[in-house]
């Protein structure tokens, strides 16, 4: 099992990184995505939602998937479950991304370990937000 990157410094990757491609970004404000991607525009990231079948989520465009938005992404923030995370690293590395999240709970070791093979930077099972709110203290 890989080990979900503790030693990784996530402060780092957080403030050298804008750009974030959220996946699975809900229009629905009582869902986790929809939280945390509030909160990501809020202190200033770019923040790109991709969800198939959404238009707009807080007043950003929403993308139907990765290829479709047409800034470059640092990060590809994932929420979708464990099983359906591959199809979204692969279309990560596509567009050279540098950083796929795996937001808390998601843990798929294929899939990080083909993005580490790529170059990106992989962390699992951990919350963005969370993480940025502690910032200097990890």
């Amino acid at each position: 099992m890989l080990p979900i990157h503790p030693a990784l410094p996530i402060d780092d990757i957080l403030r050298s990184n804008t750009s974030i491609a959220l996946v699975g970004f809900s229009p629905k404000v009582d869902r986790p995505s929809h939280r945390v991607g509030k909160y990501l525009m809020d202190v200033g990231y770019a923040v790109f939602p991709v969800n198939p079948g959404v238009r707009e989520v807080c007043g950003q465009t929403c993308y139907p998937d990765l290829a479709s938005i047409p800034e470059p992404i640092d990060i590809v923030d994932i929420f979708r479950r464990s099983e359906d995370v591959l199809p979204v690293v692969k279309a990560a590395i596509a567009i050279k991304a540098k950083v796929i999240w795996m937001q808390q709970g998601i843990v798929n070791e294929e899939a990080a370990l083909l993005a580490e093979k790529a170059g990106l930077k992989v962390i699992m099972d951990r919350c963005i937000m969370v993480d940025h709110r502690n910032m200097g203290n990890i």
